[in-house]
């Protein structure tokens, strides 16, 4: 589901970000983001720029779709657990991480393109921030237990 959001790292009072197009929700982006990214991973997929979809690993160069090219499934088996980056994968240029002087002025910058989610590691930790809601919160396992809505 396109639910658009913004993946960053917090150094001091800047933060560096990238878009993320797909599944932006707290039960898809913020789940792989606290299940399988530290804070070495989080500035290692920043650093990359944006993305169409996150999954658990970084991966490497892939194709960007299967589309012509494989079915969906061969596609799934090689290259589904890997992160889709509009640069590395696609080529496309001015998908570079921005650097922000707070996180308020990264929800500016995300409003202008209806990211929906914010996803900040912050002292080695995850925290989110919706739309209606510009206060960072916490990620914790046990949001990720069974009926909890962000």
């Amino acid at each position: 589901m396109i639910i658009r959001s913004m993946i960053g790292v917090m150094h001091g009072d800047k933060c560096k970000a990238i878009y993320c197009h797909w599944d932006g929700y707290l039960s898809h982006n913020g789940r792989i983001l606290f299940e399988h990214y530290d804070s070495a991973k989080a500035n290692h997929l920043v650093s990359l720029g944006g993305i169409t979809n996150l999954r658990e690993t970084i991966g490497e160069k892939h194709p960007f779709s299967f589309i012509g090219i494989m079915s969906y499934y061969d596609y799934q088996d090689l290259y589904g657990k890997m992160t889709t980056f509009y640069g590395r994968d696609r080529d496309e240029t001015d998908m570079d991480f921005k650097t922000f002087d707070s996180f308020k002025e990264l929800i500016e910058y995300g409003s202008n393109f209806g990211a929906e989610y914010y996803y900040i590691m912050k002292d080695g930790q995850w925290y989110y921030s919706n739309y209606f809601d510009n206060d960072l919160t916490l990620i914790t396992a046990e949001m990720f237990e069974e009926e909890f809505v962000a």
